[in-house]
C-alpha cells in the first residue's frame, strides 16, 4: 500500500479546523444541538460557510473553494473529533455532488451557489421503510401528471430533515429486473403543502434523523435531476464517499477517546497508584492505539482512492468501512470501561463517542456488509 502523508496546506486546514471547532462547537454547543429540533443553528452554520467549508470541494464558478475530497476527509476527521451536528455530508455530499455531476446548468446556478455560501440546507431522502441503502429499497412511486411528476410516500431515516430547506429525493418511476434501474432524482422545497416531517428516536441524538411523508408532491420537470430512471448512480456515488467521509469522522472520533483515555489514565488514582500503571489499562490504551493506527491507514488510503477516481476506490472504501467501524465501537467501548463509573454517566462525553460509534457503523453499511462486499470483491 503506498504511504501518504499531508502537505503544508492540509496541515493548515487541519489546524484551522482544530482551533475554529474548538471555539465554536464545545461540548455545551453539542449537547444544545442535541436538545434542538433542528440540530443545527443558522448562526453556526453561516460560519462555516464564511471559512469555506460548505462549498469545500465545489468548482469555484459556483462559489466552492474547489480543495480535494483529501481535503475534505480532512476536515470531516476534525469534525468527528468533536462529534459535530449537523448536516455537513448531508449537503455538500449527499446533496451538493449528484446536483454537481447531474444537474442542468440552470440547476446548479440556482442550488450550488446558495450551499456554498451556507443560504441552503439539503438532504437526501433515500431510505424507506427497512432503512437500508438499495436500489431495492426505493420503492416511493413518482406518478407522470404532464410536465409534472406526483410524489406519494414516506421516507424513514432521513437526515437532517427539520434543518434542511430543500430534499433531494429518490423515488421509483420505473418497475425493472434491474432494482438500480427505474430510479428518478426529484429536488422538492421542504415548503411544499403535503410534505410533513416528524423526528424518529434514535441513539446518536447529535445526528437527528426523521420521518418524512409527501402527499400528492408536485415536482415540476425542472426539479428532475438528471436523466429519469437513470438516478441511482449518482447516489452511489456520493454514497461511496460519504462513507469514505464516515470513516474519517469515526478516526478523528477514536482518537479523542484514546487521548482522552491517556490523560485520566495518568491523573486517576486507584489503590495508591495512577490506573495507567496497571498492566490490564495499559493492554487497552496499547490496543487502541494500535487499532487507531490501522483504522487511519485505512481511511486515508480510502480518502486517496475516491480523490484519484482509482478503479479500486470501492474495494478501500468497503475495507476502509469495515474496519473503522468495528475499531471505533471497541475504543468508545474501552473508553468507557477505563473511565470506570464516570463513563456511564450523562454529564460525561464518553458516551457521546459510544452512540456516535454506533451510529457511523450502519451507515451506508454496517462492517459486516462491506465485508461481504470485500468477500464478492475476491470471489
Amino acid at each position: 500500500m503506498m504511504e501518504y502523508g499531508i502537505n503544508e496546506e492540509q496541515e493548515m486546514l487541519k489546524t484551522m479546523a482544530r482551533d475554529f471547532l474548538a471555539k465554536e462547537c464545545p461540548k455545551t454547543f453539542t449537547r444544545a444541538m442535541m436538545n434542538d429540533q433542528t440540530g443545527i443553528t443558522k448562526d453556526y452554520w453561516k460560519k462555516m460557510a464564511d471559512v469555506g467549508w460548505t462549498g469545500l470541494i465545489l468548482p469555484e464558478q459556483y462559489g466552492g473553494a474547489n480543495m480535494t475530497f483529501r481535503d475534505l476527509s480532512i476536515l470531516c476527521e476534525e469534525m468527528g473529533r468533536m462529534v459535530m451536528p449537523g448536516p455537513f455530508v448531508s449537503t455538500l455530499v449527499m446533496s451538493a455532488l449528484p446536483i454537481l455531476n447531474a444537474g442542468t446548468e440552470a440547476q446548479k446556478q440556482e442550488f450550488l451557489p446558495r450551499i456554498a455560501n451556507g443560504q441552503m440546507i439539503m438532504t437526501a431522502a433515500v431510505t424507506e421503510t427497512d432503512g437500508d441503502f438499495w436500489p431495492g429499497g426505493v420503492n416511493m412511486q413518482a406518478y407522470p401528471r404532464g410536465e409534472d411528476y406526483i410524489l406519494t410516500g414516506a421516507k424513514s431515516f432521513v437526515p437532517d430533515a427539520m434543518a434542511a430547506d430543500w430534499f433531494l429525493v429518490a423515488c421509483r418511476t420505473k418497475t425493472s429486473a434491474d432494482p438500480e434501474e427505474g430510479i428518478t432524482l426529484c429536488l422538492v422545497n421542504k415548503d411544499d403543502w403535503g410534505i410533513y416531517v416528524n423526528p424518529l428516536k434514535t441513539m446518536d441524538e447529535t445526528r437527528k434523523q426523521y420521518q418524512v411523508t409527501f402527499n400528492r408532491i408536485a415536482v415540476p420537470a425542472k426539479y428532475i435531476l438528471g436523466e429519469v430512471n437513470k438516478g441511482w448512480r449518482y447516489l452511489k456515488d456520493a454514497a461511496l464517499r460519504a462513507t469514505a467521509l464516515h470513516c474519517a469522522e469515526m478516526v478523528g472520533g477514536g482518537e479523542w477517546v484514546l487521548e482522552t483515555c491517556v490523560e485520566y489514565a495518568k491523573t486517576r488514582v486507584q489503590f495508591g497508584a495512577p490506573i495507567g500503571s496497571f498492566q490490564a489499562v495499559k493492554h487497552h490504551l496499547a490496543n487502541m492505539y494500535t487499532q487507531l493506527e490501522y483504522a487511519r491507514a485505512l481511511m486515508v488510503w480510502a480518502a486517496e482512492s475516491v480523490k484519484e477516481n482509482d478503479p479500486q476506490a470501492d474495494l478501500a472504501v468497503n475495507m476502509a468501512k469495515a474496519y473503522c467501524g468495528d475499531t471505533f465501537k471497541m475504543v468508545a467501548g474501552l473508553g468507557i470501561q477505563i473511565h470506570g463509573g464516570i463513563g456511564f454517566t450523562w454529564d460525561h462525553d464518553m458516551h457521546l463517542y459510544f452512540k456516535r460509534s454506533r451510529a457511523l457503523d450502519t451507515v451506508f453499511g454496517d462492517a459486516n456488509y462491506h465485508r461481504e462486499l470485500i468477500a464478492q470483491h475476491y470471489d
